[in-house]
């Protein structure tokens, strides 16, 4: 039977209608122009294993909004090594490449230096790209009775990312902290980010689980900020620390110094417990600070590392719930992992 062209003018609207609300339609209707704070991106859950990527260069070709490495500070050779769980040497995909033609040949197993040179290289070539978190997990905190404390990984990170990567000066602009810039949406739109990486630093499992360790890598870097910021050179920071793990309310209240609080903008914890724990993420939408949700896969019902379409819904749920990264163990899943929504 042959329709009316005004019926299927009709059937053709109802179907772009439809396929508006698929999360890869709805990933390509965030405009560049949108701030980085009012979209959900997806993240890679320790991007820097070899088992998960070969270089850490194919993760950063998947387009992710953020991926993760862990850090040791050697206390013997006073290195910064990556790996899960060798504090003295390292076990990861980065390679001591000197130009994008070499970030998928070569030695891997290489330190922090070098996985930040692979970082800055591959943006050099795709410079659309972005914005990335660079989620760094201190496995065991800082260590600056051997000269590896915020100051010396400030330095690392301005030598090996240069400007690319996006300050904690560059929010804060003429506001009196970043609580407050936060809270003006002070963040740039995903077009000015693009190329950049936002670092996030955040206590590691070794550190938490230390009772002889009663300054935490949150702690720490914000009074490096707040003396920073004293001094009028809060321009040579580089990171943003994040109150890590899931808690109603403000988190920042867990910090006895009232001054400090300010200093925090990023909060990241579990999915699950966002989700399901009566927290009000709205909160964190209405201040636009950022909220990393991991583990997302582990949201019930579980979704697997084979469901593309279980994952990319997943993602849209988290959005809808406020998370500005999605992050879980998706990486098999490369349609999913550059989806960037609309938050809330």
């Amino acid at each position: 039977m042959r329709r009316p062209p005004v019926l299927l003018a009709l059937l053709a609207l109802a179907a772009l209608a439809g396929a508006a609300l698929t999360p890869a339609a709805a990933s390509a209707a965030v405009p560049p122009e949108t701030r980085w704070s009012a979209t959900t991106a997806v993240g890679i859950h320790n991007t820097y294993e070899r088992g998960t990527y070969t270089y850490l260069a194919q993760a950063l070709d998947a387009r992710p909004g953020l991926i993760e490495l862990d850090v040791w500070p050697d206390v013997l050779t006073r290195q910064w090594r990556v790996s899960h769980g060798n504090p003295l040497g390292n076990d990861n995909n980065c390679v001591a490449a000197t130009s994008a033609a070499q970030l998928y040949t070569g030695t891997r197993n290489k330190n922090l230096e070098h996985c930040l040179d692979d970082i800055r290289l591959w943006l050099g070539a795709h410079p659309d790209a972005g914005p990335v978190i660079l989620k760094l997990e201190l496995k065991t905190g800082f260590s600056s009775r051997t000269g590896q404390g915020p100051a010396q990984l400030d330095a690392v990170l301005a030598a090996r990312l240069g400007d690319r990567v996006f300050r904690p000066a560059d929010l804060l602009g003429g506001h009196p902290g970043l609580d407050a810039a936060a809270r003006a949406d002070a963040w740039p739109t995903r077009a000015q980010l693009a190329g950049k990486v936002i670092v996030e630093l955040i206590p590691g499992t070794v550190e938490e689980g230390n009772p002889t360790d009663t300054l935490w890598t949150d702690v720490e870097y914000a009074r490096h900020l707040a003396g920073l910021a004293a001094a009028g050179t809060l321009d040579t920071a580089r990171a943003f620390p994040a109150v890590h793990r899931a808690q109603a309310g403000d988190p920042r209240t867990r910090y006895a110094d009232p001054a400090l609080r300010q200093w925090f903008v990023v909060f990241d914890g579990d999915a699950s417990a966002y989700v399901t724990g009566g927290i009000d993420t709205a909160w964190y939408d209405t201040n636009h600070y950022l909220l990393v949700m991991t583990d997302a896969q582990n949201v019930p019902p579980a979704v697997g590392a084979g469901d593309a379409d279980a994952a990319a819904a997943r993602v849209a749920q988290l959005a809808r719930a406020h998370a500005t990264i999605a992050s879980a163990d998706w990486s098999t899943l490369p349609a999913v992992l550059d989806d960037v929504l609309p938050r809330g």
